[in-house]
This record gives C-alpha cells, sequence and structure tokens, in this order.
C-alpha cells in the first residue's frame, strides 16, 4: 500500500468505525519520520490490529461500520420501467431521488408532497383534459409507485439523519472533513483519525465509565502537531474542539463553526422533541421502559451534548459568554437500562445528580424555540440546589480543559456491551442472542 492509498483509508475512517488499532497500524506506514520513542508507543498499540493476528487470530465479531440505511435502487428501477423519465440517480442520494420524483410525478400531472390517494388523484377528466391518455389502472399504479416513493425517501432521510447524528456525537464534525481539507497535513489527519477511532469505541456494560479517548498515542500526535509549523488546526477543530486548538484559529473559522454547531443544535431538537413526544419517556428516572425508543433518544441525546459542548466552547473562544447569560440550554440525559440502574443501586450509588438537574430545567428544544426562557442564572441555580458545580460538569460553561492522558486499553470484542475474550465465540455468541435480552435455546447433543 503506498502513502496516498494509507491516507485515503485514514480518511475513510471517519466515517466508519474501524478499531484504534488497524488505525494505528496505517499511521505506523504513513509517518515515516517517527522518533524511535514515538515509533515504539504507536507500535504498542499497532501491535494489536487484524493486520499482524493480535491474540492469534486475524478477524473481529464486531462490524467496522456504522448502521447505514438501505437506499431506494430497487424501487427506482421498477419506477424507471414504468415512467422511463431516465437520469436515474443513487438510491441513496436524496436530493436526486427528489430531482427524480418530480420528474416522474410530471408525467401523470402530480405534484411532489401531493400523495394522498383520495384526494390528489386526477379524475377523469383532468386526466383527458392534460394529456394524459393511459388507462385508470396504469394511472393508479403509477400514482401509488409515486406516493410510496416519497414516503420512502422521507423516511430514508431520518435514518441517514439519525446515522449523522450518531457520528456527531462520537466525533463531532469529524466525518465532515472534506479529502481536499483532510489531506492538506499528515500529521493533522493521523491525529484525527486516530482520536476519531478512540472516540468511536463501542459502549462497555459496566458501572465503572466508559474508555477516555485521549491515550498516549493522541497525546504523541497532538504533540507532533503543535511542533510543527504547517499544522492544519482547522482539519483538527472538527474533532478535537478544545481551546488550545480554537485559538489557533482567526475569528471567521471560528464563527463559521459556531454558525454550523448552532445550526446543528436546531435540528438536533427538533428529532429529540419528536422522540420525547412518542416514546413517553419517565422524566424522573430516566430509566427505559417498554415503548421507548431508546436507541434514538440516546444517540441524539449524545450528538446534542457533543454539539451543545462545541458551541459553548466557541462562544468562550469568541468572547461571547454574554449569549449564554440570556440562553444557556440544559444537558440531555440518555437513557440508562434497569439492569444498569439496579447494578449502581447495588454498589451504593444512586441516582445521578444530573437527572434532578435535567428534570427541574425547561426541556432543550422548548429554550432553543423560545417558547421557554432558560439563562445560566437559572441553570446555576438549579445545579446548585442539587449539589452538581455547573461549571466542573459543563452545564454553565465550558467543560475543564485538563487534558488527562488515559492508558490505552485494547479494544474488547463485545456482545451488546458485554466483553467477550474471543471474536469467535462473540460472533457465536451474538448470532444465538446471547446477552440480547432475548431467551436462548441451547440443544445438547445426545450420547
Amino acid at each position: 500500500m503506498d502513502a496516498r492509498d494509507r491516507l485515503r483509508e485514514l480518511f475513510e475512517s471517519l466515517d466508519r468505525r474501524r478499531r484504534p488499532e488497524d488505525v494505528a497500524e496505517l499511521i505506523v506506514g504513513e509517518l515515516d519520520d517517527l522518533a524511535p520513542r514515538e515509533l515504539r508507543t504507536i507500535q504498542k498499540v499497532a501491535g494489536g490490529s487484524l493486520k499482524r493476528g493480535w491474540w492469534g487470530f486475524g478477524f473481529s465479531s464486531m462490524a467496522d461500520d456504522f448502521h447505514r440505511p438501505a437506499g431506494m435502487d430497487r424501487r427506482l428501477d421498477v419506477a424507471e420501467a414504468l415512467f422511463r423519465v431516465g437520469d436515474r440517480p443513487s438510491g441513496t442520494d436524496l436530493e436526486g431521488v427528489k430531482d427524480y420524483l418530480v420528474r416522474a410525478g410530471a408525467t401523470i400531472g402530480k405534484a411532489f408532497g401531493r400523495g394522498d390517494f383520495k384526494y390528489d388523484r386526477l379524475d377523469r377528466r383532468t386526466r383527458k383534459s392534460a394529456g394524459l391518455e393511459i388507462p385508470k389502472r396504469q394511472y393508479n399504479k403509477r400514482f401509488r409507485l409515486a406516493a410510496r416513493m416519497e414516503r420512502k425517501r422521507d423516511r430514508l432521510a431520518r435514518e441517514v439523519e439519525k446515522r449523522e447524528f450518531t457520528l456527531i456525537g462520537k466525533s463531532r464534525l469529524a466525518s465532515t472533513l472534506a479529502w481536499e481539507e483532510f489531506s492538506k497535513d499528515r500529521n493533522a489527519a493521523c491525529f484525527v483519525a486516530y482520536f476519531t477511532a478512540r472516540c468511536n469505541l463501542r459502549s462497555e456494560f459496566t458501572i465503572a465509565g466508559q474508555q477516555r479517548p485521549f491515550d498516549q498515542v493522541c497525546d504523541l500526535l497532538f504533540r507532533r502537531c503543535r511542533a510543527s509549523a504547517s499544522t492544519n488546526w482547522w482539519a483538527i477543530a472538527h474533532a478535537f474542539p478544545d481551546r488550545e486548538v480554537l485559538d489557533r484559529l482567526d475569528d471567521a473559522r471560528k464563527g463559521e463553526l459556531l454558525g454550523r454547531w448552532y445550526a446543528i443544535l436546531d435540528r438536533i431538537a427538533s428529532l429529540l422533541r419528536e422522540t420525547w413526544d412518542r416514546s413517553k419517556i419517565d422524566r424522573r428516572t430516566m430509566i427505559v421502559k417498554k415503548g421507548n425508543d431508546s436507541s434514538t433518544w440516546n444517540a441524539t441525546a449524545g450528538a446534542w451534548n457533543k454539539a451543545r459542548d462545541s458551541w459553548i466552547a466557541l462562544l468562550h473562544a469568541l468572547d461571547m459568554d454574554e449569549v449564554l447569560d440570556g440562553m444557556c440550554p440544559g444537558k440531555v440525559l440518555r437513557l440508562m437500562a434497569a439492569d444498569v440502574a439496579a447494578w449502581h443501586r447495588m454498589a451504593g450509588g444512586g441516582l445521578d445528580p444530573d437527572t434532578q438537574v435535567w428534570n427541574d430545567l425547561p426541556l432543550p428544544w422548548e429554550v432553543l424555540s423560545g417558547s421557554l426562557d432558560c439563562p445560566r442564572t437559572l441553570v446555576e441555580d438549579v445545579c446548585r440546589r442539587h449539589g452538581v458545580d455547573p461549571v466542573k460538569t459543563g452545564w454553565s460553561a465550558p467543560r475543564p480543559g485538563d487534558r488527562k492522558i488515559h492508558a490505552f486499553r485494547p479494544t474488547p470484542e463485545l456482545v451488546h456491551g458485554v466483553t467477550v475474550g474471543h471474536p469467535g465465540l462473540a460472533l457465536a455468541l451474538r448470532r444465538m442472542g446471547v446477552f440480547s435480552g432475548k431467551e436462548v435455546e441451547i440443544h445438547l447433543a445426545d450420547g
């Protein structure tokens, strides 16, 4: 693999879920000027890559990508056979699909977005005056197909948005970097790719806290960026917008990121409100109950908190803290599984104080829409009432910039969050449904 291919593979990892060990393996080949001590540090992590056959096997039971919604290619093939308008787009190109459906609908006098079979179809007289000389059955067939495809496109757009929010909740804006920007500087590219891989680690079933992304390799790569005069800090700010990184950007760049993050907050708020309205979540405990769409809620809550942290950090970097004085939307709590909540209680813990703060503040989408006020003073008063430091916990200010270096731990093989020592066993347990909450039937052979 040549240098260009390695850099391209590092870039493509931003939109996937590559193991940090495998990204470190690419970095060893990409950075040919590593000092001996730097090389030893990265080699220690790269030694666990699938290429090197960690523990004697060279595969993982876990997917190396986030779920990608299925496109509309099959439906588009059917539509083209009926409408024959040409220039068929890719099934995942949402704008292309919309343009195609507009053109297809025009051939039968149907406006895009008007798909009610009872009220939006043309009657016999209107079809004739529009010059549509096709049998009623054929007209209805085309109308139904176009209406179904419009609804399918809307669902696909929502699923694509959910995936985008999942990535934001893990690695902020790293997956939105363009190749031209990513490839400008090798040191920045390697830092962003490895830090993103660390951020994208799956959550483990534990009450001890999840792995923190900034490890020894992150620190090494960041120090290389700091020592280089050509570092692309703009690229780094997409994944790691801490104060030192933001201070290296000019105000125009900071303002651009500030606007992007606020727009993202607005979009996330819409999905949070929609999920909240249909899920009947127990706000008092935030423990999952039957009927809660916990996967959508938790992914979207994670995206909100990451976007909120980044927005507040940029306000601080631009000396615009007064914005928070007037509008300081709170954090969003994730839903907790009942067994994890019970584990917390058995270990002597109780309800997280953040839950009480969450309960006493306006819902974030109510604040963004302007229907309810939530100034910084309200947030700080509620935090203090429940014994929470509003600054150290990030409720009313940027999170403290103590960049602690965490020890690297090999990526575990997980089955529904539970660590399993061998990927072959993990794959078998996953197929059996173990740890999934479903009943598992085990058939023993006779004899």
